[in-house]
C-alpha cells in the first residue's frame, strides 16, 4: 500500500489538502514534519499519533522531521484550549527538548543512512528575527479577518471571560513561519498534525505560496477520543506519560490492557505497526471471544515494547499476570519483574526472624499486613476462601507462614478478595 492507503486503512486521515495531487507527489520520497511544543519534559500518549505517523512515512522511504517548538512553546497554542497557557522560560524549554529527544529516538530512526529523521528547534530561526522584520515580512501576508475566522481563535474570542491574548493570537503566524522556513531551507513539502491544527497548517501553506511561489501540502490526523466520549490519554491518576518516572511501566501497560472493547481494534491500527493481516486476525478473535482479551494483550505488549523495550515489557507482562492471580513462577530474569509489583502495591516490612522456626500464623500476618482488622475477621476471610498467599488460596485458619514460603527469599504476596494486595518483605 502507498502511505496514504496505509493511513486511510488505519483511520488516520482527518483532512488533506488536494488529495489527488498529494497522492501523485508521494509516489517519490518527500520531506515532511510534525511539530510539538515542549510544554513538559516528557511526551505523553496523546503525542504518539503524529509521531508514529512520521515513522510510518519514514518506513516507506520518506524524510521525517520532528519539530520541537522552542519558539512556539514559549507562546502557547490556543487550539483546543479554554484558557491561556502558562508561559515557560527558555531554560525550561531547553531542558524539556533535551529530555524529549531521548524518547523520540525510540519512535524515529535518527541513525539510518538512507533517510534519517531530524529533530529541529524553531527557536533557531525565529529568535534572530526582529519584531519589526517579522511584522513587515510575515505579518503583512495575513488578514486579521482570516485569522479570526479560524476555529481555534474564534472559540476563544467568543468566550468573554477568557478571551485570547495578542500573544496567543500570534501563534498562527509563528507556525506558518515554520512551514515557510522548512520549505525554503529543507525542501519540506508536507506538514502533518492533529485535526485541531488545520487552521495553522493552511496558514503555513498560504504563506509558503505567497513567499516562495511553491505548492506545499497539509494532512491532519484525527484527535483521538474513547468510545465513551472521554478524552484519550487520561487515567484516574492523570496523563499517561512516556517517561517511566512519571508513569510507571506497569501503569503504562495497564492503561492499554484496560482499553474499552469498542476501541481496541481501532487502537491497534493507530498505535502499532502490526500488519493489516495481523490486525484483522486479532479483530476476528476479538469478535469471537472478547473475554479472552487477546487483542488487548497484544495492544499493550506492542505499545509498551515500542516505548520501553523488550525486557521491561516482558517483566511487566509477568507482573501483570501475577497481580491478576496467575501462578508465580521463577523466570530467567529472576525477581526483576517482582520489583515492578513492589512499586504498585503496599509493602509492609517484617523481621525475618519472625518467620524462622515455627513461623507466624497466617491469621496474625493478615492483621499485621493491614488486610484484616482483627484475627477474628482474618479467620472468617480464610474460611470463606477469600485469602491468597503467593497466589495460592488458603482456607486453613491454622496455616503458619515460615521462611520456606518466601518468594525469592524475601517476599510474601498476600491478597484478600480480587484486588487487595500487600507485599510483606522480610528484612
Amino acid at each position: 500500500m502507498s502511505i496514504l492507503d496505509e493511513l486511510n486503512w488505519r483511520g488516520l486521515v482527518a483532512d488533506c489538502t488536494d488529495t489527488a495531487e498529494l497522492t501523485r507527489r508521494l509516489a517519490v520520497p518527500i520531506t515532511l514534519y510534525a511539530g510539538f511544543d515542549p510544554t513538559a519534559d516528557s511526551l505523553h500518549v496523546g503525542n504518539l499519533v503524529p509521531l508514529l505517523a512520521l515513522r510510518r512515512f519514514q518506513l516507506l522511504g520518506h524524510h521525517p522531521i520532528a519539530l520541537a517548538g522552542g519558539a512556539t512553546g514559549s507562546i502557547g497554542d490556543p487550539s483546543g484550549k479554554t484558557a491561556e497557557r502558562q508561559l515557560l522560560t527558555k531554560e525550561i524549554l531547553d531542558h524539556n527538548i533535551a529530555s524529549v529527544k531521548v524518547q523520540l529516538a525510540k519512535l524515529l530512526d535518527f541513525d539510518t543512512k538512507q533517510n534519517p529523521a531530524r529533530l529541529l528547534d524553531n527557536a533557531t530561526w525565529t529568535a534572530p528575527v526582529g519584531y519589526l522584520d517579522f511584522l513587515r515580512d510575515i505579518g503583512k501576508h495575513f488578514s486579521v479577518n482570516q485569522m479570526i475566522a479560524k476555529e481555534s481563535v474564534r472559540a476563544r474570542m467568543e468566550d468573554r471571560e477568557v478571551g485570547i491574548s495578542y500573544t496567543e493570537f500570534s501563534y498562527m503566524l509563528l507556525q506558518a513561519f515554520d512551514f515557510y522556513v522548512f520549505c525554503r531551507d529543507y525542501n519540506c513539502e508536507l506538514q502533518i498534525g492533529g485535526s485541531d491544527q488545520w487552521g495553522n497548517i493552511t496558514a503555513g501553506i498560504e504563506l509558503t505560496r505567497k513567499k516562495l511561489g511553491k505548492t506545499v501540502y497539509g494532512l491532519t490526523l484525527p484527535l483521538i477520543t474513547n468510545a465513551d466520549g472521554s478524552k484519550f490519554g487520561k487515567s484516574v491518576s492523570g496523563a499517561i506519560w512516556l517517561d517511566p518516572k512519571r508513569t510507571s511501566v506497569y501503569r503504562f501497560y495497564q492503561f492499554w490492557i484496560n482499553t474499552d472493547d469498542r476501541d481496541v481494534i481501532r487502537y491497534l491500527k493507530y498505535f502499532t505497526f502490526l500488519s493489516r493481516e495481523e490486525i484483522e486476525s486479532l479483530e476476528k478473535q476479538h469478535a469471537e471471544n472478547p473475554g479472552q482479551r487477546v487483542a488487548h494483550e497484544k495492544l499493550a505488549q506492542e505499545v509498551t515494547n515500542l516505548i520501553h523495550g523488550d525486557l521491561p515489557t516482558a517483566n511487566v507482562m509477568i507482573a501483570s499476570g501475577v497481580l491478576f492471580g496467575k501462578t508465580i513462577e521463577s523466570t530467567e530474569n529472576g525477581s526483576d519483574y517482582f520489583e515492578l509489583i513492589l512499586n504498585e502495591v503496599p509493602v509492609k516490612e517484617i523481621e525475618k526472624t519472625r518467620l524462622g522456626g515455627t513461623g507466624i500464623p497466617l491469621v496474625e500476618l493478615l492483621v499485621y499486613s493491614g488486610l484484616c482488622p482483627s484475627k477474628g475477621q482474618a479467620r472468617k476471610d480464610l474460611e470463606g476462601g477469600g485469602v491468597n498467599l503467593n497466589n495460592v488460596r488458603e482456607a486453613n485458619a491454622a496455616r503458619v507462614v515460615t521462611t520456606s514460603d518466601l518468594l525469592f527469599g524475601k517476599h510474601l504476596l498476600l491478597r484478600k478478595g480480587k484486588k487487595n494486595y500487600v507485599v510483606v518483605t522480610a528484612k
